[in-house]
């Protein structure tokens, strides 16, 4: 999810008091830990801890009414009419392409009245989860004895796109084989997709993200971060079975709340020495390229407001990962937090030499530490070229997808990249085609200041630097390469899909020719990851994730993956400097706070509020806060009581939550979610939006 993060640094002590968890030890979880899945519930540390344990029932309706949204969030059905609501940040890349230079969408805000006035958006697509099924024999089985790391490797991902495409063929569901355990276990996820999708309300952004960056990832928090967009299938609102019900009363003090959502990646499962990587190489060369990319759109927004706004969606993305990175940086860098990372994994490692039965050697950390350090080595190479940081351009990667699409097709489907399989065409022709608006202005700025540091970091002399820049200097390059090519002609791009390698070769197209030529290193230095990082931590990590299991069974939790996910806690507050920080804040507090700083921004209540203040219940619960282990990705993720009816959606965490990346803490660390009551109180009595009140209610 986009958890909206604010920089730790000035609170770097607070991380070393905290009590931490890394789930690699051999001890049972006792905390509210953990990022489960739904086809291994924690039953039984549920009915030990709170007497609650989930059958199989409920499990299986808050999994079908949980959805996935490819623009990097969670949601969920809260009608039988195909109603979706998520976050507004996680709606705002739609609201974003559906604005335009005299209607912005995201100053303004969106009621739907009637259906007809739902607007398409042109490239969002929202996932609904089936099934899942363990097909890690198969996967495994595929592998031949004695194999060295790359086939094995090769034959696993090839086995993976020969289940999707089975799946996909036999039941028409989008199907997807995920490494968990970092190659423990594989699972095939089955969804129901759809790809017609409407906006039906939003909020202003001022509501949306009251306080701004000053109370962001803070806590008292008074924000209704949501947005609702709806379902279609052949034209027609999609009937859904399982979708949630609300809660009349929403959460209260203390109560056990469950979170279904799709957390992005954490990295509690990694080895000491994979950690090193990430805060000595990883993430301070991603750190440096946001900073760098934050600074250029902000140099562009400050041209004019039309700027500001084509350049905004972009410009909160990064400063989002940003403040996200820093914040996990921050944690790494912690000796409380490594420290403790050593001893459980000292612990492990003591097992398992003293056990060859459990599937893992003293090899396999080895292994991982080797490939570490081959990654050093080229981790700058493959951001430049596979991960395209040298090539900061929406056109460009249109361009990069043509180039790769001729070439893929032309394999059989088990052989093909991921994302170019079979099983992947009707996502990736979703996007390929997209009508979402693309600014040529935006494109060469950004262009412009990734070939400069491309250039700068290899050298201006380096002969692929000078073979991409064709002469020119890296701002000269960018505006011909942007004025240049048809590409934004949809059109054009079905025609150069259609004709396959031949119409690549022939293409003079600028961006064509620069991804024509890119390609061969980008994918040669792909292939160098594959199969000299890659291949052997999924088998070195598969080895040490048999360990565990031997040691723990199914109460350990696999890494997120961006696929849903089970957490529980309770709702509550915490201590902090001898004082109680509540759980739950109130409309009312929203007002006080706009009154307080006079209405300045970013404390600037929206007209439609401040025109409603006597008419809503200023005493309606707005945002409360758990203990449930939330991260990136989970933003729009339901909060469900033990009923199963809705009593908030997820929206950001506190500032103690920034280390969950890495290690899980209960003593300060809160996931933060506006509470049910206060969307329907201000859709009704702010929004006038009485008939959404109606369907959600069921009525």
């Amino acid at each position: 999810m986009k958890l909206l993060h604010k920089d730790l640094f000035r609170k770097l002590s607070m991380t070393s008091a905290m009590a931490l968890s890394i789930p690699v030890s051999t001890e049972p979880l006792s905390a509210d830990e953990g990022m489960w899945l739904f086809n291994r519930l924690p039953t039984r540390q549920l009915s030990a801890k709170y007497g609650f344990g989930p059958d199989a029932k409920w499990a299986e309706h808050l999994m079908r009414s949980a959805v996935r949204l490819s623009s990097g969030g969670s949601g969920s059905f809260v009608s039988s009419e195909g109603l979706v609501m998520t976050n507004h940040h996680v709606g705002s890349d739609a609201l974003q392409k559906l604005s335009t230079k005299d209607k912005n969408l995201l100053d303004t805000g969106f009621v739907a009245r009637t259906r007809e006035e739902e607007l398409a958006c042109p490239d969002l697509e929202i996932l609904s989860l089936v099934g899942i099924e363990d097909v890690t024999a198969r996967v495994n089985g595929n592998v031949s004895p004695g194999a060295d790391t790359a086939a094995a490797n090769k034959a696993r991902r090839e086995m993976m796109a020969t289940i999707e495409k089975e799946s996909k063929d036999k039941t028409g569901l989008q199907s997807e084989v995920v490494t968990l355990y970092q190659g423990g276990e594989y699972h095939l996820y089955r969804y129901k997709r759809y790809a017609e999708v409407k906006l039906v309300m939003a909020p202003e952004t001022a509501i949306a993200f009251f306080g701004g960056d000053i109370d962001n990832f803070e806590f008292p928090r008074f924000d209704l971060d949501v947005c609702f967009f709806r379902c279609y299938e052949n034209g027609q609102p999609a009937r859904v079975e399982h979708h949630l019900r609300w809660s009349k009363a929403g959460a209260c003090e203390g109560e056990l709340i469950f979170v279904a959502g799709h957390p992005g990646s954490t990295r509690r499962l990694n080895t000491v020495e994979h950690f090193r990587f990430l805060r000595d190489v990883e993430y301070p060369s991603r750190l440096a390229l946001l900073a760098r990319r934050e600074i250029a759109l902000q140099q562009f927004s400050l041209r004019g407001a039309e700027d500001a706004r084509i350049a905004r969606d972009d410009l909160f993305s990064i400063q989002n990962s940003r403040k996200a990175l820093r914040g996990v940086l921050t944690g790494l860098l912690d000796p409380v937090i490594l420290g403790q990372k050593e001893r459980t994994e000292a612990e492990l490692r003591a097992r398992v030499a003293a056990d060859s039965s459990l599937g893992a050697t003293l090899d396999d950390w080895a292994r991982i530490a080797q490939a570490r350090q081959a990654f050093r080595e080229f981790y700058e190479e493959y951001s430049f070229l596979e991960t395209g940081r040298a090539f900061y351009s929406h056109i460009f990667g249109i361009a990069r997808t043509l180039v790769r699409l001729a070439e893929e097709k032309e394999k059989p489907n088990a052989e093909r990249l991921p994302g170019f399989r079979e099983s992947d065409m009707e996502t990736l022709e979703l996007n390929l085609y997209s009508t979402a608006p693309i600014y040529p202005l935006l494109e060469k700025a950004t262009m412009v200041d990734s070939l400069t540091h491309f250039s700068t970091h290899l050298g201006a002399e380096h002969p692929l630097v000078r073979m991409l820049l064709g002469g020119k200097s890296p701002r000269d390059r960018a505006i011909e390469l942007v004025n240049g090519t048809n590409l934004m002609d949809i059109q054009v791009r079905k025609e150069i899909a259609k004709g396959g390698r031949a119409a690549i070769q022939a293409s003079s197209d600028p961006m064509i020719v620069l991804a024509r030529v890119v390609d061969p290193y980008a994918r040669a230095v792909r292939r160098k990851y594959e199969d000299l990082v890659q291949g052997v931590e999924r088998e070195s990590y598969g080895n040490i994730a048999r360990a565990i299991f031997a040691l723990k069974g199914a109460e350990v939790y696999p890494d997120a993956t961006f696929t849903l996910r089970l957490a529980y806690g309770v709702v509550k507050g915490w201590e902090e400097d001898g004082q109680t920080v509540p759980a739950f804040t109130t409309v009312d507090g929203a007002f006080r706070k706009h009154d307080l700083h006079k209405g300045a921004e970013p404390f600037n209540l929206p007209q439609s509020w401040l025109d409603a203040r006597e008419r809503v219940d200023l005493s309606t619960p707005f945002n409360f806060c758990s203990t449930a282990d939330i991260i990136g990705g989970n933003s729009g993720s339901p909060v469900v009581n033990r009923d199963g009816e809705l009593v908030g959606i997820i929206f950001d965490g506190n500032i103690f939550s920034l280390v969950l990346d890495i290690a899980y803490s209960e003593q300060k660390a809160r996931a933060v979610s506006v509470a049910s009551p206060a969307i329907l109180e201000a859709l009704s009595n702010i929004y006038g939006a009485d008939h959404l009140v109606r369907e959600i209610r069921g009525k």
